[in-house]
């Protein structure tokens, strides 16, 4: 997937490492030379410029974009990137500061996909809103390990199957399961793979992608949260 990402600063950039980390394309909008210098110097793609101008962003090739992130410090720039984003059909991903007034929420998250909270959520809980959709990453345990949780979804290889019947990748083992609206749980081998059930899997950032093609399949781009 690819992702334009507003803002190189501590959120963007840490967001925009572990998207990249996944193997996922990002372009970073930053209006600050030496913050976009950092990041090009930590090998991103970086347009110059403020991110609150639809042709800024536009030099980031937002037509091939899935999703838009605004992740800077300023929630006006943040809202008018996703507003150009939304324009141009990618997900969109509003910032907010912890101290956030309630009338601000809900002038703009009725707007957007959906609104993070960085200080609280860090840059896995930004990841995750950019992706949507049916993988949502819990915790980074190592620098190349991840927890993942997975929704089983109509087009999933492995719908319909049992879990004694799944064959994960090298380098990924199968933690929990939850039926859809049941809580996790250890995973028994009878237990079926039904749509919208859920599977908390630890895997190598290398094998990410073939464990989300077992279990998610070829979700559209308005439904997929490919890792």
């Amino acid at each position: 997937m690819r992702f334009v990402i507003t803002g190189a600063g501590r959120v963007g950039l840490r967001t925009a490492r572990v998207l990249r980390e996944e193997g996922h394309d990002v372009v970073l909008v930053e209006r600050d030379s030496n913050k976009a210098d950092r990041a090009r110097n930590d090998g991103f793609e970086v347009v110059d410029g403020d991110a609150s101008k639809e042709e800024v962003l536009e030099e980031a090739d937002l037509e091939s974009a899935d999703a838009v992130g605004g992740l800077t410090g300023d929630l006006n720039v943040n809202f008018a990137a996703c507003m150009v984003g939304k324009h141009h059909g990618c997900r969109t991903v509003l910032r907010i500061d912890e101290d956030y007034r309630e009338d601000i929420y809900r002038k703009f998250a009725s707007d957007v996909d959906e609104v993070v909270y960085p200080e609280r959520l860090g840059a896995i809980g930004a990841k995750n809103a950019l992706l949507g959709g049916n993988v949502r990453a819990i915790a980074d345990i190592a620098q190349n390990l991840q927890v993942v949780e997975l929704t089983i979804t109509d087009e999933s290889p492995m719908r319909g199957y049992s879990i004694s019947e799944l064959e994960l990748p090298a380098n990924s083992r199968l933690l929990a399961f939850g039926k859809q609206d049941e809580p996790m749980r250890i995973p028994f081998p009878d237990d079926s793979l039904e749509l919208g059930d859920r599977i908390a899997v630890l895997a190598d950032f290398a094998v990410l992608e073939d464990v989300r093609q077992i279990l998610v399949g070829n979700a559209s781009r308005a439904t997929a949260g490919g890792v």
